[in-house]
């Protein structure tokens, strides 16, 4: 079995892409997407407590959810050819891309943070190609299949 020279940039990219996302830090925004503030007057002091979006939760056009779908149909042939050990490289990197061109780097960030967004999506937008994704990977969920926490 031969792997694709393309294949191995991508995933070299992937990896990068991941690596400098992790190693990056910002300060706190004030994102709806993954928090909300709740300023609260306390004896003529004000405090902010930060109340953390539910797991999985995204905010995403139907439109990039559908291509979510679209990215993960394409390459299901090979990977039920080339199985879960080049398949689910294949995955990181499909989801990297599609994270990068749906929401940049901070939806990369907050998918490493929270794997359970793509299965979120992928159940609600197109459960079908999820579950064949799901068993042409050999995994449980997608999420197990990404890197993250």
């Amino acid at each position: 079995m031969s792997v694709r020279p393309n294949a191995i940039a991508c995933l070299v990219g992937a990896l990068a892409t991941v690596g400098v996302a992790a190693g990056c830090s910002s300060p706190a925004t004030d994102d709806a997407s993954t928090n909300s503030s709740l300023t609260v007057p306390s004896s003529g002091v004000q405090q902010t407590s930060t109340v953390p979006a539910p797991p999985g939760a995204v905010n995403l056009s139907d439109q990039a959810k559908q291509q979510l779908c679209t990215d993960l149909e394409i390459p299901l042939s090979d990977w039920r050819v080339q199985g879960p050990t080049l398949g689910r490289p294949g995955l990181l990197i499909l989801v990297n891309q599609w994270a990068l061109g749906a929401g940049g780097p901070g939806l990369n960030l907050q998918i490493a943070n929270d794997r359970s967004i793509v299965d979120t999506i992928t159940t609600e937008t197109c459960p079908d190609i999820r579950r064949q994704a799901i068993e042409a990977l050999n995994l449980p969920d997608l999420a197990s299949g990404l890197i993250g926490r």
